[in-house]
């Protein structure tokens, strides 16, 4: 009986140390971040405290698939977006410990073809301007973002093309071009992908098993969130393709601990030395300043911020904190930890564009650190309050720049064409029924008219407007502007991508040819006259020539009914007049000079 007992109580004890009691400033936070997860309508998030090289505690709250009550737990894959850029950054720190690279290099010496906009940039952006924001260049977001493409050498060009806002180091701007760069640097040093170099350099080290950097991993993981936006509604991964140093890192809080715990030891896990102390020393000081951000009367404690390596830093209630957060389609995040403190802080949602993991980080830091409590939920309740009164009056006067009884100056398929620009991509634009329809890689736009040759694009799907699905065109009310060149003709269309950039981003238009048969191409041949000229009209390689005394001949390409332009010669077109018999009778020449019309023989 004894022995029994003795068993029993043995049991006991190994239960007891297996599940700690619980640290008692972390009583009742359940509850509290129960609470959150209500008020703020969301479909789920994950949790994890560590505290020097231990994790304090890890747990899910709410659902990863809402639809059919799946739960999130700690070990629940979520996007962390732009937490990725610290792991980024991190692979230079290692490359530079090796002596492979200096921060001071420029970011040409390794990627030969990269140029920037201009030769001031080229001859003075070093690898440390791009990892502390400094380069002079604003986000260009749009350029990734709607021109996504898994070719990270196409991305490379384009940043020739992206204007600055300001000199180099004059001013702290977030531009993920510049972390896509960094992580083209570690591939041309390696001969890895970032990928690669990612999963050998720290994944594997720190044991982070399921932790991967792909959408296409991401949907064939067990135990991964979907993402939402408002309103419980399912969100579609958004794949980030050529962009992913930047932000396409997918992880779980449990794994990601690991990672602060790192940071945390100045780059040891235990006792294995991950990353250089001396890189972790100067990635969480400050690089640049990013604003004044001065104490204010509610939050006096909360001031500073300034960016080191893929990490914001600021103080909180007196306290050191370095923090990044993330946010892609359907997923938010947020990354932090105290370093005199020794505690870290990570909190994954799978709601787009949450306010969750910043509130849920607060509440914590204020019962881990021991200060004053704000109540942080409340704090953005109130605030949210407020927010929807003024979008309220913001709705109802919401067709204010709108100047109605406008009309557009020509005909709808007078706009079709491929509108491109270097620096982002190409846009397609055609009519159907009537409408325009704006095509980009991965999504479809109804093109409203607004007034006048500005349009306001709508989300479509599956032939449909999609009402569901608010895009950033929408939300931010950004109007495509169509310009037309002194002939009448559109050239180019304007969409105000960038707003720290003065004018809008340009696309160049390309008149779209069509598909005709060589069968009915033979009823424009023949001689035409004018003012005893003649030109010719003829097939050739079943295609249709214009020859002019005294002029080269010139291929004609089919772009609308009855009408071609040269193929090397812009700006010039032909018409025929075609009667109700489908004869030629007619054919004008439309170029800059004017228009000249010439008669059938």
């Amino acid at each position: 009986m004894k022995n029994i007992c003795f068993t029993i109580l043995l049991s006991f004890l190994s239960i007891n140390n297996a599940f700690p009691q619980l640290d008692k400033r972390l009583k009742g936070l359940d509850s509290e971040l129960e609470k959150v997860l209500k008020k703020l309508e969301e479909p789920g998030f994950a949790v994890a405290i560590v505290e020097n090289d231990q994790i304090l505690y890890s747990k899910g709250f709410g659902y990863r698939d809402y639809e059919n009550k799946i739960k999130v737990d700690q070990n629940t894959l979520f996007a962390i977006g732009s937490a990725t850029k610290s792991f980024t950054s991190s692979l230079l720190g290692v490359l530079r410990e090796d002596e492979k690279i200096d921060f001071e290099d420029s970011p040409i010496d390794h990627i030969s073809e990269l140029r920037f906009y201009n030769s001031q940039m080229n001859d003075v952006i070093s690898i440390r301007d791009m990892m502390s924001h400094r380069t002079g260049l604003p986000r260009h977001d749009g350029s990734w973002y709607f021109f996504s493409t898994f070719s990270k050498d196409s991305l490379v060009s384009r940043v020739k093309h992206h204007k600055p806002f300001t000199s180099v180091r004059n001013q702290w701007y977030y531009n993920n071009f510049m972390f896509m760069l960094q992580g083209v640097i570690a591939e041309r040093i390696t001969n890895k992908t970032w990928s690669e170099n990612i999963k050998e350099m720290i994944f594997e080290p720190l044991g982070m098993t399921r932790s991967n950097t792909s959408i296409a991993e991401l949907e064939n993981s067990e135990n991964a969130a979907i993402g939402y936006s408002e309103g419980f509604k399912k969100m579609e991964y958004y794949k980030i393709a050529g962009m992913a140093p930047a932000g396409s890192i997918n992880s779980s809080v449990n794994e990601m601990s690991k990672w602060l715990i790192t940071w945390i030891n100045k780059g040891e896990y235990k006792g294995e030395k991950i990353l250089p102390p001396n890189y972790t020393e100067e990635a969480i000081s400050s690089q640049s300043v990013i604003g004044a951000n001065l104490p204010d009367e509610d939050n006096p404690g909360l001031h500073l911020a300034n960016y080191g390596y893929g990490w914001f830093l600021s103080s909180y209630k007196g306290h050191y904190r370095v923090e990044h957060g993330g946010n892609i389609d359907g997923f938010s995040a947020s990354a932090s930890f105290f370093p005199s403190d020794e505690v870290g802080i990570i909190v994954l949602s799978n709601q787009n564009g949450s306010s969750a993991p910043p509130i849920v980080r607060n509440i914590i830091t204020d019962r881990m650190l021991d200060v004053k409590k704000t109540d942080w939920l409340k704090d953005h309740l109130d605030k949210l309050k407020e927010a929807k009164l003024v979008q309220k009056e913001l709705d109802k006067n919401e067709d204010s720049d709108k100047i109605k009884g406008t009309s557009p100056s020509r005909s709808m398929d007078e706009y079709e064409g491929e509108y491109t620009n270097l620096g982002y991509g190409t846009f397609d634009i055609s009519m159907k029924n009537d409408s325009l329809f704006m095509r980009v890689p991965n999504k479809t736009f109804w093109l409203s008219h607004h007034h006048y040759d500005s349009f306001l694009p709508y989300n479509l799907k599956n032939g449909k407007i999609d009402i569901n699905e608010e895009s950033v065109f929408e939300r931010e009310r950004v109007l495509i502007t169509f310009y037309a060149d002194q002939l009448g003709e559109i050239k180019k269309l304007g969409l105000p991508f960038e707003p720290a950039i003065d004018e809008p981003i340009y696309f160049e238009r390309k008149i779209k040819t069509i598909e005709i048969k060589t069968s009915e191409l033979d009823k424009y041949v023949g001689d035409f006259e004018f003012m005893k000229n003649t030109c010719k009209i003829y097939l050739k390689d079943e295609a249709l020539y214009v020859f002019v005394s005294g002029q080269p001949e010139y291929k004609l390409n089919p772009i609308g009914k009855h009408l071609f332009s040269f193929e090397k010669l812009e700006g010039y077109k032909v018409k025929f007049d075609v009667s109700k018999n489908e004869k030629v009778t007619h054919i004008s020449f439309i170029q800059p000079n004017g228009t000249f019309k010439y008669k059938k023989d």
